[in-house]
């Protein structure tokens, strides 16, 4: 995808983010966010076969400095367009998102499970290398309303998970090695870089058009060490 088309899908979702409100009360005796439908207790349930998955995770980079300098009103603003932008990207690549977690947000690929259809990963490729070339155009709108530029790691890997259910949410949760992982190596990206886990990266690693580099090993104890490489 080029950085023409990349633009655009950006534009798009900065416009939907700019008019989107969330569907929330607030309790005025607390001030906090109130949801009427959650339960006293929280209870989960999981499907009793795990699955394998392509997941990934896009996470701001210096976020918390950022929000402290810029006040809280305008810091709700400079996460609402990132994580609103970053979702619409997911979704137009077929992925899904599971839940943000603060600053980042964690999605995975439905139809990767089990898959041998390269497509199925090539998407989850794409996804991530188009969140990495959208920083520019994010940063110029912010910068446009007063914001900080932005910066971000996207992280991807490929493997077993549980999906996971509660009672208070519609929404599916995942817990599992590969998410695990996936977090972990984030943390290993530069500014603005992508990175996939050994696993899917032996998945994708014979797929036209891409250029993969060893950036770092993960280690996992015992001697054991876990590879990452960029993707471009």
């Amino acid at each position: 995808m080029n950085q023409d088309s990349v633009d655009r899908k950006v534009s798009m979702s900065y416009e939907e983010s700019s008019q989107y409100s969330g569907e929330y009360s607030l309790d005025q005796n607390s001030n906090q966010i109130f949801d009427s439908k959650r339960s006293s207790e929280y209870l989960v349930s999981f499907l009793t076969q795990p699955s394998s998955y392509c997941v990934g995770i896009v996470d701001m980079v210096n976020s918390t400095k950022i929000s402290a300098q810029i006040g809280s009103i305008r810091a709700s603003r400079y996460y609402q367009i990132f994580l609103n932008s970053m979702s619409k990207i997911i979704s137009d690549f077929g992925g899904s998102v599971i839940k943000n977690i603060g600053d980042s947000l964690v999605y995975y690929f439905p139809k990767s499970s089990g898959s041998d259809n390269k497509y199925d990963f090539t998407r989850c490729i794409e996804c991530g290398l188009t969140m990495i070339k959208s920083q520019k155009y994010l940063s110029e709108q912010l910068v446009k309303e007063g914001l900080p530029g932005i910066d971000f790691r996207v992280s991807a890997d490929y493997g077993s998970v549980l999906i996971m259910k509660s009672n208070v949410s519609e929404s599916i949760d995942m817990i599992g090695p590969s998410l695990n992982m996936c977090s972990k190596i984030n943390r290993l990206a530069e500014k603005n870089q992508f990175v996939v886990g050994g696993d899917l990266f032996e998945m994708i690693k014979k797929l036209n058009g891409y250029r993969f580099k060893e950036v770092k090993d993960f280690s996992l104890g015992f001697k054991l060490s876990y590879p990452v490489y960029s993707v471009q």
